[in-house]
């Protein structure tokens, strides 16, 4: 992206060109939300890196897909945690494992990132053991040293859920407000986007950081609240405290039908002045649709470059990808990059 290319979405949330955005980093290569995932989308090409946010026993912001810590770190071979296995309800549901909020950072920052889908991406688990975990501001710093005068990396963060142990404790719209206020980016023009499932929490951030805060994007889900989010009701709501939307890749393709040139759903965040990202982009044949997949073998690689060019095709501002290097050779090729250009 040159520098005169702003993704400033406030007055005008049409981003200038599609972008690329790297989900936990380039997952597809290395564990992700690693340093070395996130640098290697970075180097793969992409506009943005996507890191998810939970939260430390002593406040701490802190890069994890989920509070709950056994399925992308070590810590169930950590003797000195065993008692820290739990279960607590997170979002309705119980879960038994070891949770951040249980642990400081200093605590944390003693485990080990693996691979979280080993079975399907067998070659990441050569890096089991080498990273540790990330806080938010060292994804910003990270993003801010490779940013040059002509790429500005941004940062999409996803604010996930908080669950202290005793029930009580700072919102998580709480404490990423102070935090992104401490590090000078909680504003409109800075190289920082908030996204989150939790409308409320959005909200929330945009009353405590005011509306020229930093740009927000509602990710919506395939459930029923979702359906509502994607009415034209529900899209003009959205647009009154956020500048985009996050549907699935599933939602927009049913949206759209099969073979759609054109999709109601984005016309419609369109007209509703919001930019429309898809989560998540990924090549493996589990996660492509049956047209797309090459051999039976569900860890193999697809063809998921015409996948990524089919979405483009519909009009999406953003796509959201474990693998940012196949998204960009879509992206390169296609005509809105060259119009763009």
């Amino acid at each position: 992206m040159h520098a005169t290319e702003s993704l400033a979405m406030p007055p005008v949330t049409r981003l200038p060109r599609p972008v690329v955005i790297g989900h936990r980093g380039a997952p597809a290569y290395r564990p992700e939300h690693t340093a070395a995932s996130f640098e290697l989308a970075i180097d793969m090409g992409a506009d943005l890196i996507e890191p998810d946010v939970v939260v430390s026993r002593d406040g701490v912001l802190v890069v994890r897909h989920e509070s709950e810590l056994s399925l992308s770190t070590d810590v169930a071979e950590r003797a000195a945690f065993a008692d820290r296995r739990t279960t607590r309800t997170v979002k309705g549901k119980e879960v038994t494992g070891w949770f951040t909020e249980d642990f400081t950072l200093t605590e944390l920052r003693t485990l080990r990132a693996v691979e979280r889908m080993p079975t399907l991406r067998p070659l990441n688990t050569a890096y089991d053991g080498r990273f540790g975990i990330l806080t938010l501001a060292e994804v910003i710093e990270l993003a801010r040293r490779r940013s040059t005068p002509t790429r500005r990396i941004e940062v999409l963060v996803e604010l996930k859920t908080v669950t202290w142990p005793d029930g009580s404790g700072p919102s998580l719209a709480a404490l990423a407000a102070e935090e992104l206020r401490r590090l000078g980016v909680a504003h409109g023009a800075s190289p920082v986007l908030v996204q989150s499932f939790d409308a409320a929490l959005l909200r929330e951030l945009r009353a405590r950081l005011g509306e020229n805060g930093p740009r927000l994007i509602q990710l919506v889900d395939d459930g029923a609240e979702g359906d509502r989010m994607v009415g034209l009701a529900g899209l003009r709501e959205i647009s009154t405290y956020a500048q985009g939307i996050a549907p699935s890749r599933r939602r927009i393709l049913q949206a759209c039908g099969a073979g759609a040139r054109v999709c109601r759903l984005v016309e419609e965040a369109h007209r509703a002045a919001l930019s429309v990202f898809c989560w998540t982009l990924r090549a493996e044949n589990a996660f492509l649709p049956e047209q797309r997949r090459r051999g039976d073998q569900p860890g193999a690689h697809g063809d998921a470059v015409a996948d990524a060019r089919h979405l483009l095709d519909l009009g999406l501002d953003g796509l959201i990808t474990d693998s940012p290097d196949l998204a960009v050779t879509a992206l390169r090729s296609h005509p809105r990059q060259t119009a763009a250009a």
